[in-house]
């Protein structure tokens, strides 16, 4: 069976005028933002063609690789390896990690390179098991001149000149045997396949498949992602529990003192059992009732932020942000007002939001109902979430 491998490569990296390399680096300062790598590793695993995907990183940036990757559920992500001296040497030890595996066909792809698109993925591993190498490049367009002192000095023909890119693609086994075999440092792998006698097409790239190199390109790359997400959805739910006898009420993550408490499986904790129910809608993913069944007793009494925090997980999973939420509390009594700051700095730190992003209100039922004879309590909540656009 023919089987396709990638490399990424996330080695030391530039700190564009910060502490955290650009691949650990954000896509828009929007709370819940992926990092560069994040995205770049959900790209390649949306390419059914590639059974694998092995990122090699610099020893020292465990923990935040371990932070990117922590919203990718796919097998076919395999634990990093530590990256060498030089990227040759990085690419070298992948290859090695790779060797049991022994896939037909391995892609090389830069970690700081986010945008490439499955058919790219597909259109060099086809090539590369013709037995050639094959990359992704650019025709060079632009005017081209030699620079001396800071001034244009010569004109330089362009004609037959491309900006290689990644990924780039190669039969496993030559790439392994010209990474192992001595020789001076080289651009990239295409150099070193090519040494050894390979041959390398160039596969027509993507405009969109820039390389994040300074702060500028980073800034692009969060508005290239922004404008991407515009699949956008809204949620709806709704929730009520009774009274029981009590000292407190649970309501938004936050404990009010009243006369009474709520009665319910877990603390009966009305608006965010109405605004997980919301962002489940958003996104298709049933209710509460599905992922955490009153049935089961390991939610007797439970804190409701688990399952809100787990609400925004899915979101998430989903490579997914949420944009608003807004509960509305439907009571006569305790008064709100007094704790409504306390709820949304809650809800806003279960969710990793901004607190602009969270509302709470509060009406009565001019006693009327249910709600108005204070025999219970309801929650409406809403919720605007933005997926990635297919």
């Amino acid at each position: 069976m023919s089987t396709a491998a990638i490399i990424v490569a996330a080695g030391r990296g530039t700190r564009l005028g910060g502490p955290v390399p650009k691949q650990y680096q954000r896509l828009g300062a929007e709370p819940g933002a992926e990092a560069v790598l994040t995205r770049t590793l959900r790209a390649a695993l949306a390419a059914p063609e590639l059974d694998a995907v092995l990122v090699a990183i610099h020893p020292d940036a465990a923990e935040l690789y371990a932070d990117a990757v922590a919203a990718l559920d796919d097998p076919r992500l395999l634990p990093p390896v530590p990256g060498g001296a030089t990227r040759s040497d990085t690419v070298r030890l992948a290859l090695e990690a790779l060797e049991s595996m022994a896939p037909e066909v391995v892609l090389i792809h830069d970690a700081a390179r986010p945008f490439a698109s499955p058919a790219l993925y597909a259109a060099l591993a086809d090539h590369a098991r013709s037995g050639e190498g094959a990359i992704a490049a650019e025709p060079v367009a632009d005017a081209l001149w030699r620079e001396v002192d800071g001034m244009a000095d010569t004109p330089a023909p362009r004609a037959g000149l491309w900006r290689a890119q990644t990924p780039q693609a190669f039969p496993f086994g030559a790439l392994l045997a010209a990474h192992r075999a001595d020789g001076p440092p080289a651009l990239d792998d295409a150099e070193v396949f090519r040494r050894a006698g390979g041959r390398v097409r160039l596969i027509q790239g993507e405009p969109e498949n820039f390389k994040i190199t300074t702060a500028a390109d980073l800034a692009r790359a969060g508005r290239v992602v922004e404008a991407g997400m515009s699949d956008i959805r809204v949620g709806h739910g709704f929730d009520v529990h009774r009274f029981c006898p009590g000292d407190r009420v649970w309501l938004c993550g936050v404990a009010i003192p009243h006369d009474r408490g709520l009665e319910g499986h877990s603390d009966a904790d009305v608006g965010l059992h109405a605004l997980a129910d919301a962002i489940y809608g958003a996104i298709g993913d049933g209710d509460i009732g599905q992922h955490f069944p009153p049935s089961d007793p390991r939610w007797r009494g439970a804190a409701s932020h688990v399952f809100l925090r787990h609400a925004g997980e899915r979101v998430a999973a989903r490579g997914g942000r949420i944009a608003n939420v807004d509960v509305t509390l439907l009571c006569e009594r305790p008064r709100i007002g007094p704790h409504a700051a306390a709820m949304k700095a809650r809800i806003a730190e279960v969710l990793g939001l901004a607190p602009d992003r969270v509302s709470i209100k509060a009406t009565t039922m001019e006693r009327m109902g249910f709600v108005g004879r204070e025999e219970g309590m309801g929650a409406l909540a809403t919720a605007t979430v933005v997926l990635e656009s297919k």
